[in-house]
């Protein structure tokens, strides 16, 4: 195959190298992607190249390398000698074009595309998608623009990136650097394209994958959120930016980008008006990011090492307050009410109280230590760990909370967003863990010492009545209702058959001997199900003692245990049955509506 044609502009032969990928997809049934990197005017001795183990704003190793088959080097008719010196670095021995600065190297290796997510490469016949992590090398040692020229298998394909292309020069693309490149998705097929603008700048929606998806209802709830979040920092830092939504069987994630956003979503995930609100909920959590995370980050994310963790303690902020504000925006924007508004709310205390983990494992420790737990969940992981994302959430509510009812609304977790915008996203320099609490101090007026302390670097039980009852709010629990002893394990079926999935730590089940993985069986000689088993314990009072029948690795044992008291399993937040005047103003300055609304 030969280099589509490519003029390279202020090209210093000999000093610069030109970067050039080609990415083509002969035969997309096959899942695999062919890149060729074609490098000119590369008169090093060695050439060192790297393929990232992860990609910014997904927090995990995930050896994108173990996918490249295929590997081989050249210059001209001469084959290049190339060994691996790790998983994901391959060097290749230049030192024979010395004397010719006018040579072009073509590495060309295939990548394995077969995993349909945000993060990830996917290709088959009815599309191609990859992040540029996932595909392209890093030169080590060079860091100047890089094009891209992008070769569909069929003439009705199209390419959508973030990234411009050059006019004169078809389906051809240019990064300015590494970083950009990595940080802008590739999507080409048939997918349908929607160009709409919001606050006079461009934008687009890219849809792959067949669904129940309705763009007429859905730009225009898009252009809302785009609109709510700008008010809050002071305009939009882009002038064109891109969602793709990827429709799938039960996709259901985003990752962020500085001028584009991934989407994927259940596709018929969107008549529903409570599965519709998740949706735009991803949205504006996706939208977010372009201000926190991408361009307010830790100072740990300033610069990124592609080959290994990039530890931080302020996850919890990055993507637990984006997670609080995409519950907010989309209420801000009319796109659902304040019952749905609160009911999500409860919904987010409900996991948190129902997650034991959260007694184990602080909020900073959850940031820091997503790379090996977050996205590696086990058996125990409900037991020991905390999600970053959940917990930071409800740790911003009551944040917000805090700073409203200290300041009357005049100033709120708004004020320290745009603080940190204006001191630190702007400009693009890392923040520290002290410099957030030192903005989130300034705007509260207080010193927050002790809330750090005891919410985000302790385990303490976060006191949600005593901020939410300023605003004439309380949670509520269902023991009030029909309540059933406690087990504490969570079956699912499996092929006919009931497996038990999360055992609680301290719970009847656990003293009595159940492990994850055993299958259930029955109770008290009479088969039960994942289905039945809440009503089955319904027949009982709590210090019975019930026999269980499992297998236990395909051994089959009778294990008694004493059932304990009932505990909750649904939160809600309700309104005070006697709110004051003070409440109520309180309510209405924080969300805009009447407390009698609920």
């Amino acid at each position: 195959m030969t280099e589509a044609t490519l003029t390279h502009p202020g090209q210093q032969p000999g000093i610069t190298p030109a970067i050039h990928y080609q990415v083509t997809m002969p035969q997309p049934e096959s899942h695999l992607f062919e890149v060729t990197l074609y490098l000119k005017d590369y008169i090093l001795p060695i050439l060192d190249l790297k393929l990232p183990v992860w990609t910014p704003g997904s927090y995990l190793v995930r050896e994108y390398a173990k996918h490249l088959q295929d590997f081989s080097a050249q210059s001209g008719e001469e084959l290049l000698p190339w060994r691996k010196l790790g998983k994901n670095h391959w060097q290749i021995e230049t030192f024979a074009l010395d004397k010719k600065p006018d040579s072009t190297i073509e590495v060309r290796y295939r990548m394995f595309a077969a995993e349909l997510s945000v993060r990830t490469n996917h290709l088959d016949a009815t599309h191609g998608y990859f992040n540029g992590a996932a595909l392209f090398f890093r030169i080590l040692g060079v860091e100047q623009p890089i094009y891209v020229t992008i070769m569909p298998p069929h003439p009705e394909w199209r390419v959508t990136t973030p990234l411009p292309a050059l006019p004169e020069q078809p389906n051809t693309f240019l990064a300015s650097d590494y970083d950009t490149l990595v940080d802008s998705p590739f999507e080409i097929g048939c997918h349908q394209l929607y160009q709409f603008a919001a606050l006079g700048k461009s934008h687009e929606l890219a849809i792959w994958g067949q669904g129940n998806a309705d763009p007429t209802r859905m730009i225009p709830d898009i252009q809302k959120i785009i609109q709510v979040e700008a008010e809050l920092f002071g305009g939009l830092p882009y002038d064109r930016y891109l969602f793709l939504l990827h429709l799938s069987s039960q996709g259901n994630g985003g990752l962020e980008h500085k001028y584009a956003c991934s989407l994927n979503y259940p596709r018929f995930g969107f008549r529903a008006q409570d599965k519709y609100g998740r949706f735009m909920q991803l949205v504006a959590h996706e939208f977010f990011h372009l201000w926190n995370v991408k361009r307010i980050r830790p100072q740990a994310l300033e610069v990124f090492d592609y080959d290994q963790e990039n530890y931080t303690a302020s996850l919890w902020f990055s993507e637990g307050t984006t997670s609080y504000y995409d519950l907010v925006i989309p209420f801000r924007a009319g796109i659902y009410d304040v019952k749905f508004f609160l009911n999500g709310l409860g919904k987010e205390i409900t996991r948190l109280q129902t997650t034991p983990g959260r007694r184990v494992q602080p909020l900073s420790e959850s940031s820091f230590d997503a790379w090996i737990k977050l996205y590696r969940p086990d058996a125990n992981s409900g037991n020991s760990q905390i999600s970053y994302y959940l917990k930071g959430e409800l740790v911003s509510l009551l944040l917000d909370l805090l700073i409203r009812e200290r300041h009357g609304n005049a100033c709120s977790l708004d004020n320290v967003m745009l603080t940190m915008w204006q001191q630190f996203g702007q400009a693009e320099i890392g923040f520290t863990p002290e410099q957030l609490l030192d903005v989130i101090e300034s705007v509260a007026g207080m010193n927050l010492a002790d809330f750090f302390k005891l919410y985000i670097y302790g385990t303490e039980e976060l006191p949600f009545d005593q901020y939410l009852e300023p605003f004439g709010l309380r949670v509520v629990s269902d023991l009030d209702e029909e309540s059933v002893p406690h087990l504490g394990i969570k079956v699912q079926a499996e092929n006919g058959r009931e497996f038990i999935k999360f055992v609680e730590a301290g719970a009847p089940a656990s003293a009595a001997g159940i492990d994850p993985g055993d299958e259930l069986l029955a109770i008290d000689g009479i088969r039960v199900t994942a289905q039945q088993l809440s009503d089955r314990l319904k027949d009982y009072q709590p210090g019975d003692t019930i026999q269980m029948a499992v297998f236990h690795q395909d051994e089959l044992r009778y294990l008694p245990i004493t059932l304990s008291a009932p505990s909750p399993s649904r939160y809600q937040v309700v309104p005070l049955e006697q709110a004051s005047s003070v409440q109520q103003q309180n309510f209405a300055g924080w969300l805009g509506v009447s407390l009698t609304t609920i």
